[in-house]
Formats: C-alpha cells, sequence, structure tokens
C-alpha cells in the first residue's frame, strides 16, 4: 500500500528545483500548448502567466475567488479578462507532490490535457525535483463544519486532525453506477492512489459540447468515454473505481485554489468544480469556520485508499451557505 506522510511539526515551503517543459493538446480548445513549469518565489502560490498576451496582463494567480467558470474545468480569470482553463489536474498534482510555490507558463489558454489525468504531471514534477525555501508552510484549518448544496448535489468541509478526501457518484450507466472513495491525502499517495485517475464523459453528449466550443482536443487518448454501459477505451479503466478516484483528484486541484493546503476533511456528492468552488467561497465568508496554522508539517502514517465511513460523515453538523 501507498505511503502517506504524517502531522510531525511545522513544515517549510517548496518549490521546483528547476523549470521543466511539456507540450499538449488543450481539451477544450483543441490547440497545441507548450507549458513550462518553472520555480515559484516564497509566499507566491502557484501563478498562471500566458506567454500569448501583452505584458502587463499576463499573470492570473490560482486563487478561488479568480474563478470564473467552471462548465466541465475549473477557468480563472485576471481583472483584465485574460483566461486560464482546465487547470484542476495540474493543480490536484502539485498540491498532491508538496509544490507551494510555482510559476505555469503557457502559449495559450488552457493547460494541456495529456492523458486526462494528473499523473504526466507529477512526472514532470519529479524530473525538475522540489526544494525547501526558507519559510513555513501556511494551512488553512476547518474550524466548523461549512456546507453548499444545489439539488441533490452537496459538498461539505469539517474540521479533522489530517487532510482527508471522500466522494460518492451515482449515475445511471452499469459502467459507473454508484462509488465510494476515502483518502487521506499525503504526497505518496497521491501519485499511486489517485493521480493515473482519468477524466471521463459520455458519447452521446461529445456533439452537443462540440457546439458549444468544448471537448474539442477530448479523444480515447485523454479521456474515459462511456457508451450506454460500456467503457470505449480498449484498455479498459485503470482503477476499477477510476470514476470516483478522479472525482477526488478534481476536487484536490480545485480545493488547491484556496491558496494553501487545507487542514480538514472534505466530502462530495455528486459534486463538481462548481460546488467546490462555491464551497471555498461559503469557507472564506465566514471568519469564524477557518484559521492559518503553521504547525501542520508532513505525515508518516500509511493508509491505504478506502470506502468512507458516508453515514457519519453525513451525521456531523453543517452551516449551510448557498
Amino acid at each position: 500500500m501507498a505511503h502517506i506522510s504524517a502531522e510531525s511539526g511545522a513544515a517549510t515551503q517548496k518549490t521546483l528545483k528547476t523549470a521543466i517543459k511539456c507540450t499538449g493538446v488543450g481539451l477544450h480548445g483543441g490547440q497545441d500548448v507548450t507549458m513550462v513549469l518553472r520555480p515559484g518565489e516564497i509566499n507566491t502560490g502557484i501563478v498562471f502567466v500566458r506567454t500569448d498576451v501583452p505584458q502587463g496582463r499576463r499573470s492570473v494567480t490560482a486563487r478561488w475567488d479568480k474563478v470564473t467558470d467552471t462548465r466541465l474545468c475549473t477557468v480563472i480569470s485576471n481583472a483584465q479578462g485574460v483566461t486560464v482553463g482546465t487547470i484542476e489536474h495540474l493543480m490536484a498534482a502539485l498540491r498532491g507532490c508538496g509544490v507551494d510555490n510555482a510559476v505555469v507558463e503557457l502559449n495559450g489558454p488552457e493547460v494541456p490535457i495529456m492523458d486526462g489525468s494528473s499523473a504526466p504531471f507529477v512526472f514532470l514534477i519529479e524530473c525538475a525535483g522540489l526544494v525547501s525555501q526558507p519559510a513555513l508552510r501556511r494551512s488553512i484549518r476547518v474550524l466548523r463544519p461549512v456546507e453548499v448544496t444545489a439539488e441533490d448535489r452537496w459538498a461539505r468541509l469539517t474540521p479533522s486532525a489530517s487532510t482527508t478526501f471522500s466522494f460518492e457518484i451515482d449515475f445511471a450507466s452499469r459502467a459507473i453506477a454508484h462509488q465510494e472513495g476515502l483518502i487521506r491525502l499525503a504526497n505518496g499517495n497521491f501519485k499511486t492512489e489517485i493521480a493515473r485517475a482519468r477524466t471521463f464523459g459520455f458519447a452521446q453528449e461529445v456533439e452537443a459540447l462540440r457546439r458549444h466550443g468544448l471537448a474539442r482536443g477530448g479523444s480515447l487518448e485523454n479521456a474515459i468515454v462511456v457508451n450506454g454501459d460500456r467503457v470505449m477505451n480498449a484498455e479498459g479503466l485503470r482503477y476499477e473505481d477510476e470514476f470516483v478516484r478522479h472525482k477526488i483528484l478534481d476536487s484536490i486541484g480545485d480545493l488547491y485554489l484556496a491558496g494553501a493546503p487545507i487542514l480538514g476533511h472534505f466530502h462530495g456528492y455528486k459534486a463538481g468544480h462548481a460546488l467546490n468552488n462555491q464551497l471555498l467561497r461559503a469557507l472564506f465568508a465566514d471568519d469564524t469556520a477557518w484559521c492559518y496554522d503553521t504547525s501542520f508539517g508532513a505525515e508518516t502514517a500509511a493508509e491505504p485508499w478506502a470506502r468512507p465511513a458516508v453515514a457519519a460523515v453525513a451525521a456531523l453538523p453543517t452551516a449551510n451557505a448557498a
């Protein structure tokens, strides 16, 4: 089983040792995009830079209040209207690998989709290497429950001594059906338990998406495609429950837009990018629900991927927010 690293005192911030580059197609635009990951200065977080637009308009900070679109992916924008989309898989890899500060240069409007998972980004980060920086890592500790809902879907943050993510999905297709998953997050087990889970979609929705300018770069090479009750990808699934693992991957990436690691438990029920962002907005709208904490370090205990105790999570008291 994977090693999950453990609370052991304060941790320092980390960035990349060196720059590293890749090129891939954009999932929604369908155009090739070159991305360069570069070291970032302390306390700057993750900053995207569009090298294809004029100086002075290029930088877009990866932060919850910069999110301007959540249709099928997470899009952030700056005050000049410059956007960067499909950031969630890269953000998840940066969070899972413990990168606090980095500059992400792109010559187009979205992060390349690669194989539809975070694994290629984890590989890039490992190739570049990490270096400690002379500043403490600041986590966001959840102090009381916060929840957002939309019809029969919801997302919730509750206090926890560690960082955990759980999720439930329920689809009519028997290829997916009902799946649940739970992970206590740390560098080692993100790579082995979550990173390879790919994004997914339904064959009958592809044409409608493309008419709306979405999924133009999507293919069986970068997504799981479900047709009725069948997975169309010849190689099948990477995990038996790859679908729910990918939903957790998305949530890890979306919640890293908090600007720091969240120390608490996230649980999503049929949630997506929109509810993930609404959850962060609800959290930061309530000063009594969170605080900064520099005492949370790395983890050393080992825990496997597991089915969550959903009933116990659902029974916790909640504070509702739209």
